[in-house]
C-alpha cells in the first residue's frame, strides 16, 4: 500500500534531496546573514532555555524529551495549578508530561495522575481544549488503548484541523489499530503540514511496518542529524539501531545503541537492544549486563521476557524463571493503571506458559486491534495450541504485504514455516524458515536453533517435489 494514490515509494528520496538543501540555506543564512546583524547591534544571543522550557518545547510538539527535562517541567506546572487552579493550559501541559514520564519509567503508575491532570484541564475548559484532548490521545496511545486515542485525537483534530501536532497519535493509534489506508492518508497530511525531525521519525515507522527499510533508516538519519536536543537525538538512533538489528547487522545495531546511551544515559530501550546485538555476537555476560541495566530503570516486560529466553538458552533454568515472573508482574501492573500489556503476554504465555488461554486473550485483542503484530502473535499461539489449520491464515497476514503486512521480521516468517511444516507444507516450511535466518540470522536466542533443527530435518527438496502454494 502507498501513502495515496498519487504518492509513491520513489519520491522519498526526492523530498529527503528538498529537506537537505533547505536546511542547509537555513544554515547558510544564519552564518552569513545573523551574525553581521548581531555584530552590528550589539546584540547578545538569547540565553538557552532552561531544562523546563526544553521539556515544554518537546512535550508540546512531540518530540522525545530528556527525563531530568521533563522532572522539572511537571515540579514547575505542579507550582503553578497549586497556586492557579483555574489555569487549564497548565493542567494539559502537566497532564502530558506524566504520561511521557510514564513512558520513559515504564511505570504505569504515572497514567492515572496524567489522566486525572487532563481531565481536570477539560473541566477547567470544556469547550475548545484541543490540549486536552490530545493529551488524552496520548495517554491512551501510551495504555494501547488505540481506540480511545483515535478517539480524542479527532476529537482535537475536529477542533484544530491544521494543529499538525494531532496527526502523529491518530497515526500511532492507526497503526495500532491494524488500519494502514488511513495511516498512509494521516501520514501525507502531517507531511504536507510539517517537517523536521518528528516527522521525518514518524515517516520512518510508518515506511517500516511496510517493508520499505532503506527509505526508513534514511528518514531516520536525517531525524537524528537536525534533531535540536540530545535526548531527542538518542531516541532517533535508539530507533534507526532497531532496524539495524531487524536486518540482521548486529555491529551497525550496537553502534547505534552504544551511540545512544552515550548522547541520554536514560535511553535504556537502547540499553535493552546493546543486549539484543551483544548476545548475538557471543558477548554474553555484556549481554546480561546491558538487559539488567535497562530492566532496572525501565522494566518493561518485553525486556524482561527477552533477558529470560537469553537465560533459558544459556540453561539457565531458573534464573529465567525470575524473568518470566517479572513479566507476568509488570503485565499485571499495567493493568492495575488502565494498560493493556496483552500482546506480551500473549506471546509469553503461548511459548513458556498457557498457550489455549493465550489463544483465548489474543482473540479478543485481535478483536479491538487487527494488527500485524496481533495476527503473527494470535496465528503462533493458535499453532501451540494445536490448532495449526487456523494459525495459517494469521501467520499469512503477519507476512504478506498484500495482506496488511509487509514488514521484513525474522519472527514472522520464523512462525509461519514453523505452522507450515505441522500443516505438512514441506516446501513452504523450508522457504519460510530459511527466509527467517537470512533476514536476521540471530533474531533469537532460543528460536534461531529451532528453525535450524527444523530446516535440517526437513533436507532439501526432493527433484520429484511437487510446487506446493500457501
Amino acid at each position: 500500500m502507498t501513502v495515496c494514490a498519487t504518492d509513491d515509494k520513489p519520491q522519498a528520496p526526492r523530498r529527503r534531496v528538498r529537506r537537505r538543501l533547505l536546511l542547509a540555506s537555513v544554515a547558510g543564512c544564519a552564518v552569513l546573514g545573523g551574525a553581521p546583524v548581531l555584530l552590528l547591534w550589539g546584540h547578545r544571543a538569547p540565553p538557552a532555555p532552561d531544562s523546563g522550557a526544553r521539556a515544554l518545547a518537546a512535550v508540546t510538539s512531540g518530540a522525545p524529551a530528556a527525563l531530568p527535562d521533563l522532572e522539572a517541567l511537571v515540579e514547575e506546572r505542579e507550582r503553578r495549578v497549586r497556586g492557579h487552579p483555574g489555569d487549564a493550559e497548565a493542567w494539559a501541559v502537566l497532564g502530558a508530561a506524566r504520561v511521557e514520564q510514564g513512558l520513559r519509567r515504564a511505570d504505569p503508575a504515572y497514567w492515572p495522575r496524567a489522566e486525572k491532570a487532563l481531565r481536570t484541564s477539560l473541566r477547567v475548559r470544556a469547550k475548545g481544549n484541543a490540549p486536552a484532548l490530545r493529551g488524552l490521545a496520548a495517554l491512551a496511545n501510551a495504555r494501547r488503548d488505540f481506540a480511545g486515542a483515535r478517539k480524542w485525537g479527532e476529537a482535537a483534530r475536529r477542533l484544530e484541523p491544521q494543529r499538525w501536532t494531532t496527526y502523529p497519535l491518530l497515526i500511532e493509534a492507526s497503526a495500532g489499530l491494524g488500519d494502514d489506508e488511513e495511516t498512509g492518508r494521516l501520514l501525507e497530511k502531517l507531511t504536507d503540514l510539517r517537517s523536521g525531525p518528528a516527522v521525518m521519525a514518524r515517516a520512518a515507522a510508518v515506511y517500516r511496518d511496510r517493508g520499505w527499510r532503506e527509505d526508513a533508516a534514511a528518514e531516520l538519519a536525517d531525524a537524528a542529524a537536525a534533531a535540536g536536543e540530545p535526548a531527542e537525538r538518542a531516541a532517533y538512533l535508539e530507533r534507526a539501531g532497531q532496524l539495524a538489528w531487524e536486518r540482521g547487522d548486529r555491529q551497525d545495531a550496537l553502534r547505534h545503541f552504544r551511540e545512544a546511551v552515550r548522547i541520554d544515559p536514560d535511553q535504556r530501550a537502547a540499553q535493552a537492544g546493546q543486549g539484543r546485538a551483544l548476545a548475538a555476537l557471543g558477548r554474553t555476560a555484556e549481554a546480561l549486563s546491558a538487559y539488567r541495566t535497562a530492566l532496572a530503570r525501565q522494566p518493561r516486560p518485553e525486556y524482561a521476557l527477552e533477558l529470560g529466553e537469553l537465560y533459558e538458552s544459556l540453561g539457565l533454568k531458573r534464573a529465567a524463571e525470575v524473568q518470566y515472573g517479572v513479566v507476568r508482574e509488570r503485565v499485571r501492573l499495567a493493568a492495575a493503571h488502565g494498560g493493556d500489556e496483552g500482546l506480551v503476554l500473549g506471546r509469553f504465555e503461548a511459548d513458556h506458559g498457557d498457550a489455549a488461554g493465550a489463544v483465548r486473550r489474543l482473540r479478543g485483542l485481535w478483536e479491538r486491534q487487527p494488527s500485524t503484530a496481533v495476527a503473527d502473535a494470535l496465528g503462533w499461539a493458535l499453532h501451540r495450541a494445536g490448532e495449526h489449520e487456523e494459525a495459517l491464515p494469521f501467520a499469512v497476514r503477519a507476512t504478506e504485504g498484500t495482506e496488511g503486512g509487509g514488514v521484513r521480521s525474522a519472527l514472522y516468517a520464523f512462525h509461519r514455516g514453523m505452522i507450515e511444516r505441522s500443516l505438512e507444507r514441506y516446501g513452504a516450511a523450508r522457504r519460510h524458515l530459511k527466509e527467517a535466518l537470512q533476514i536476521n540470522p540471530w533474531f533469537s536466542p532460543v528460536r534461531v536453533p529451532q528453525a535450524r533443527a527444523a530446516l535440517a530435518r526437513l533436507g532439501e527438496p526432493s527433484v520429484r517435489a511437487v510446487p506446493e502454494f500457501s
